[in-house]
């Protein structure tokens, strides 16, 4: 079984000895790969924000949770999380989700070609715990409720049309979704400690009012091939999703999910691990096993959101850690991109790039004071490689 490389399809090793093992390890027939400091080179002290970055990079405050987002009357939500963000004519539109019961939701923030605050507002009132979820192909946002049987909400970045919930997508404690064009799919995590990972076929792509809700099936290794088979009862009730069907794989506890060149990575935050789902030949592995890491401390803990770049690099958020983005290229190299300091309380939620890949968007979920209502939203921005 070939291992691809992140985002671009190159095979880097062919050797079983690179399964169950970390992927910056490397295959067999590879030399070793090693945590370093990476593509951005070490991180400087931290700026007048708190943040750590490379040389080059510079950090903002667009938002914190309980005041008006500057340049607005808006005020921002409390325990900011998952985000995405959608191009708006010249600028472009951040989303981020509110991990909070009861309320939760989802804002916005308008930003101009510049870069300059020219709006917020809210598009999704009246659910509970929005933690991750994904953006569509044709532009919306799913917003994801991570509660025993939760739905999955389609949300207008824009703020015009209601937001609509998606019942065919299935009831379960939902956390990440990844929309797949090329079979026309779109990917869910379930954060629990025997989640499985799910796909949904809607009926019409582009319309998710309807549909098929299947399960990953698999053994039990860390390796091999899988198939999908359909969740007889999508509503969870009175079985549970990740019960309904013999076989399927559980993995413990699903976080982000992220799609790109035929390759579904997701995270799961009850082992620190990243997987890898090679679509093409339906076969999954682990790709990254913080246990597993020698010669040192593991660079990347408590896995959560990921994202990627057009550098084919993923960008993962820690949930705790060392309150860390770390970044994966596609030559296997794992090191910090960022790190947050004063704040151990918090976690780090919502990496997104802007459509130009010059900003990168993020929050921290906490803060400084430990509390959902002391979320903080940051903007990075600086030399990011195309």
């Amino acid at each position: 079984m070939e291992r691809r490389s992140f985002l671009r399809g190159a095979v880097i090793g062919t050797s079983a000895a690179a399964f169950g093992g970390t992927l910056w390890q490397g295959a067999a027939t590879a030399a070793p790969a090693q945590p370093g400091t990476g593509p951005y080179g070490a991180l400087a002290a931290a700026d007048a924000n708190g943040i750590l970055l490379p040389a080059g990079f510079t950090s903002r405050v667009i938002a914190r949770s309980g005041q008006a987002v500057p340049g607005t009357s808006y005020t921002w939500h409390s325990a900011p999380d998952g985000g995405a963000c959608f191009t708006d004519g010249s600028g472009w539109i951040y989303v981020s989700n509110s991990e909070i019961n009861p309320s939760g939701g989802a804002s916005a923030v308008k930003f101009s070609s510049t870069g300059a605050v020219t709006g917020a507002y809210r598009i999704l009132s009246g659910t509970r715990t929005n933690c991750a979820g994904g953006k569509t192909p044709w532009n919306t946002w799913l917003s994801c409720e991570e509660v025993s049987l939760g739905y999955v909400y389609e949300t207008d970045p824009w703020g015009v049309n209601a937001a609509v919930r998606r019942d065919a997508m299935g009831r379960f404690k939902h956390e990440a979704a990844a929309a797949d064009p090329v079979r026309k799919v779109v990917y869910l995590t379930e954060d629990e400690t025997n989640g499985c990972l799910y796909r949904f076929i809607p009926t019409t792509w582009g319309n998710l009012s309807a549909g098929t809700l299947q399960v990953l099936v698999a053994g039990t290794a860390t390796s091999g091939s899988f198939s999908w088979a359909n969740v007889p009862d999508p509503d969870g009730s009175p079985t549970v999703t990740r019960s309904q069907v013999s076989g399927a794989k559980t993995f413990n506890g699903g976080e982000g999910c992220h799609y790109a060149n035929d390759t579904v990575w997701f995270t799961t935050k009850g082992d620190n691990r990243l997987w890898q789902l090679n679509l093409a030949s339906s076969t999954y592995e682990l790709a990254y096993d913080d246990s597993l890491v020698t010669g040192g401390s593991a660079p990347l803990t408590g896995v959560d959101n990921v994202t990627g770049s057009s550098s084919g690099d993923l960008f993962v958020a820690e949930d705790g850690g060392n309150m860390e983005i770390c970044v994966i290229t596609p030559d296997d190299v794992i090191a910090p991109f960022l790190r947050i300091s004063g704040q151990s309380g918090s976690e780090i939620t919502g990496p997104a790039f802007s459509p130009d890949g010059k900003r990168l968007y993020f929050s921290s979920q906490r803060g400084t004071s430990g509390s959902s209502s002391g979320g903080i939203t940051y903007e990075v921005t600086g030399p990011f490689r195309a």
